[in-house]
């Protein structure tokens, strides 16, 4: 087959401004999940612009979309992100400086990972369109990540299944194939019921809903001591009440339940469906639960990771400045020495320990490594053989979602890695629509390790 990686890096190389223009418009809106109404938009103008047509509003979504281009098989498609984080507004300065107090902020950088993705379908469909290969090229615009929802709500409604692969990108702070499986994760509410009374001159009236949370809550931490040490239950009182001098006739909490496997978070999640039930009795009050979201396991594909980890050794790596070092050194002593070491295991990369801005590209793992956070992108995993690489935004240790990451995402080093990044996954597409063997394999893995899902045949 003809070797496109040259071309394809011409290609982006000479879009290079236009893409960190388009990040940086986005990072600056930093919309929160489910009102990215704004960035949508215009990451579906910038593919209109290049030749897809784009269908908004899909799977009942408004700020999801898909844009499409070209016919037939295969058919490859990119998942771009692009919502914010609530609280970490930042600007583009190596010191903690809000651009505006309390504001969401791009510290996961969802604006580079949108727009790189867009980058990349723009320059393989304009390949395949220049040398009339046939094949189809999908962008997804995957809204609400953050809160574990747009993936997850579009894979139900199998709009991932025509696909024959999956492909995405995060910024992390190291150059590496997402060989790792994140875990499942329940998202759920529990809302108790009691009854009100003044809390000082009548309180034997009164059944406390607030009692009732707390009393979940010492529950929900006894339960951590009998369960697997890799899962994580962790909580917020989303409502506690009024006044004080009123009992409380309501109060909610939002649990998360994650665990490496589905059927791990299964479980935990009915022994604590029980704990609420028991903090009810206890109070004389009444539980609701309602399941608000949740998403599986990472199903890897072995030849697919083999064949990004191809890419990201043929494309070069972004070349530091020195000012750029500079930069990132300040952020990294922002944080403590065991801080950054906790990152580099929990990824684990610790032969990164002392490097700054990463400049290589990790070796692939003997066996995956599971991750305590999760990803809606495991939903789309459980349907379509999906491939994910991380490319380096960021200085190496920095922990994910804080103000240091939105720093980053808003300059040249958050820039450059989406560049790269944006180059390997065209790489790996085009290998993928000029090599139906390859993609065949593929598909085979995908079947054995428990797809529910082959692609178009």
């Amino acid at each position: 087959m003809k070797d496109f990686t040259e071309e394809l890096i011409q290609t982006l190389d000479s879009r290079q401004q236009e893409l960190a223009d388009l990040s940086r418009e986005i990072w600056e809106y930093a919309e929160l999940s489910e009102e990215e109404h704004r960035s949508s938009r215009r990451l579906a103008a910038y593919l209109k612009e290049n030749g897809f047509a784009v269908e908004e509003g899909v799977c009942g979504l408004p700020t999801a979309f898909c844009a499409k281009w070209g016919s037939g098989n295969p058919v490859i498609s990119f998942l771009g992100e692009y919502d914010a984080l609530p609280g970490l507004s930042q600007k583009a300065l190596p010191e903690q400086a809000p651009v505006r107090a309390g504001a969401p902020g791009h510290a996961c950088g969802h604006n580079l990972l949108g727009s790189g993705m867009a980058g990349s379908a723009a320059a393989v469909r304009g390949l395949l369109e220049r040398y009339r290969l046939p094949g189809t090229v999908q962008y997804f615009g995957c809204p609400a990540e953050e809160i574990m929802l747009g993936k997850i709500v579009m894979a139900k409604q199998g709009a991932f299944d025509s696909s024959d692969v999956c492909l995405t990108w995060h910024p992390m702070a190291s150059n590496t194939v997402s060989d790792y499986s994140y875990s499942a994760m329940t998202s759920m509410k529990f809302t108790f019921l009691g009854k009100t009374a003044h809390a000082a001159a009548a309180p034997e009236q009164g059944r406390s809903a607030l009692d009732a949370v707390e009393l979940m809550n010492v529950g929900a931490n006894y339960l951590r001591e009998h369960i697997i040490p890799q899962a994580r239950v962790h909580y917020v009182i989303t409502d506690g009440g009024g006044k004080p001098n009123v009992v409380p006739g309501r109060a909610q909490s939002w649990y998360y339940v994650r665990a490496p496997y589905k059927e791990q978070v299964e479980e935990i999640t009915k022994r604590l469906i029980d704990v609420s039930n028991g903090a009810a009795l206890m109070t004389g009050t009444t539980v609701m639960h309602e399941v608000l979201s949740g998403c599986s396991n990472t199903i890897l594909n072995g030849p697919l990771n083999r064949l990004l980890y191809e890419s990201m050794t043929r494309v070069p790596v972004p070349d530091w400045t020195q000012e750029e070092l500079e930069f990132a050194k300040k952020l990294q002593d922002t944080f403590p020495d065991q801080v950054r070491r906790n990152a580099l295991l929990e990824f684990s990369v610790m032969e990164l320990e002392g490097q700054i801005l990463h400049s290589g590209v990790t070796p692939l793992k003997a066996a995956p490594a599971f991750l305590a956070g999760s990803t809606d992108v495991s939903d789309v995993s459980a349907a379509v053989p999906t491939g994910q690489v991380f490319t380096c935004c960021m200085p190496v240790g920095t922990p994910g979602h804080t103000w240091q990451v939105a720093a980053c995402a808003g300059m040249s080093i958050g820039q450059k890695g989406m560049l790269y990044a944006a180059k390997v996954i065209a790489d790996t597409a085009m290998r993928l629509f000029c090599m139906p063997e390859l993609l065949a394999e593929i598909k085979a893995d995908f079947k054995q390790t428990g797809g529910r899902n082959g692609g178009s045949e």
